[in-house]
């Protein structure tokens, strides 16, 4: 036990070593240099820099560069594949860095808003991998550690970080390319430039897109369970008819009910709640989703919808209460 935690000990002070000399160093990172190197590799040039960029990825080193050279030196459909590659590595190592050195560390003295957070994300899990790398809202490098301390599958993490990070990394590759051929004075230089400009207006518009998509995050019945035992402040909404949340099926202990066709005329009830997590309920998910749209027009934030709800919290056997 001692020895682990020597071993996890040692390996976060040498991250953060390199981490600092990396960035010490940072000025004098040079793609020119790189690209020569490369150069006189041959045919392995692409296995190094897919390495580079895998470390460079560990080690807080911006890849745009990188994505950008690589597009220079192999082509717009190699380059991506390259630069993708390298960059999912370099995410996936730095992941199971900090899974192994600190996550359980981070969840034993983590409470909170901040251990709350924590178990959302673990309960939308590649959903909310794939949000975070189509609408990059936090540094990639940074959210490569963070993803390590929850509880998200790896092969979660890397299929659909590859597969979300496709878009943008072939922008930025074809980007590169068209700037090679401009400088080299090659025919088709407008016509590159155009498209890579094209490119990245689309990938500037995904961001909008995913947010409007992805609409009200939800969360599982055994992740509200375990929030309503550990007596978190969670206001639950059963948007139900009076008769339905009173009838057979029953409804969640403690639940608050306000139908969905009265809602617009009660949301002054729910004012003392507005920064408190709401977490919305129905049978299924239908009018959850109508709820929490209307919620959010009227300021509330904080909205989660419980998936399946009263059909799979009743499928997991989980208490009812029945009544008024």
């Amino acid at each position: 036990m001692k020895s682990d935690k020597l071993l996890r000990a040692l390996l976060i002070a040498a991250l953060a070593i390199a981490i600092g000399v990396a960035g010490y160093h940072r000025e004098g990172l040079d793609a020119r240099h790189l690209e020569q190197y490369l150069a006189d590799a041959g045919i392995l040039a692409p296995l190094y820099f897919m390495g580079a960029y895998a470390v460079a990825t560990v080690l807080f080193i911006p890849g745009s560069v990188l994505t950008l050279l690589g597009g220079a030196l192999f082509g717009p459909v190699p380059g991506t594949f390259y630069s993708l590659t390298g960059a999912t590595l370099g995410a996936a190592l730095a992941f199971l860095v900090a899974r192994y050195a600190a996550s359980e560390w981070v969840r034993a003295r983590t409470g909170g808003r901040l251990g709350q957070l924590i178990e959302g994300i673990d309960g939308e899990g590649w959903r909310f991998v794939a949000f975070v790398r189509l609408v990059p809202l936090f540094p990639f490098n940074l959210v490569n550690y963070a993803f390590g301390l929850t509880r998200i599958p790896i092969a979660q993490y890397v299929v659909t970080s590859y597969l979300c990070m496709l878009p943008g990394a072939f922008a930025y590759t074809y980007l590169g390319f068209a700037g090679r051929e401009a400088v080299a004075g090659g025919e088709g230089a407008v016509r590159n430039g155009l498209i890579a400009l094209a490119l990245l207006a689309a990938v500037a518009f995904v961001p909008r897109l995913v947010r409007r998509l992805r609409g009200t995050p939800g969360m599982d019945v055994g992740e509200l369970k375990r929030q309503l035992d550990a007596g978190d402040k969670v206001l639950v909404l059963d948007v139900r008819s009076p008769e339905e949340f009173a009838g057979e099926t029953g409804h969640i202990p403690g639940a608050s009910n306000i139908p969905l066709a009265s809602l617009p005329e009660r949301f002054g009830e729910l004012q003392a709640q507005r920064e408190q997590p709401v977490c919305i309920v129905c049978r299924t998910d239908k009018r959850s989703a109508q709820a929490a749209r209307l919620l959010h027009a009227h300021g509330f934030a904080r909205l989660r919808i419980v998936r399946g709800g009263m059909i799979a919290w009743q499928k997991n056997a989980l208490p009812v209460e029945r009544g008024a």
